[in-house]
């Protein structure tokens, strides 16, 4: 890698920002419901779906790692 991070702690920062697109779009979701304005809503879809992806991507990358916890030289 680039930065010399190892794949578990990439993995582990990008799950913890798909949980907060994911929370964050479902916020987002309530508010355009409650308002009444659908592009709110589907923004807040949008941003569910990409922190699930981010969710995923972060899951993978833990599982590639052969040495969790330890930096690449």
């Amino acid at each position: 890698m680039a930065d010399d991070k190892d794949l578990a702690t990439e993995g582990a920062k990008d799950r913890l920002e798909g949980a907060g697109n994911q929370v964050g779009g479902r916020i987002r979701n309530a508010v355009g419901g409650a308002t009444g304005d659908t592009g709110e809503q589907l923004k807040g879809k949008a941003q569910e779906v990409k922190g699930k992806v981010q969710d995923a991507v972060g899951k993978a990358k833990e599982r590639m790692d052969p040495n969790p916890g330890v930096d690449e030289a």
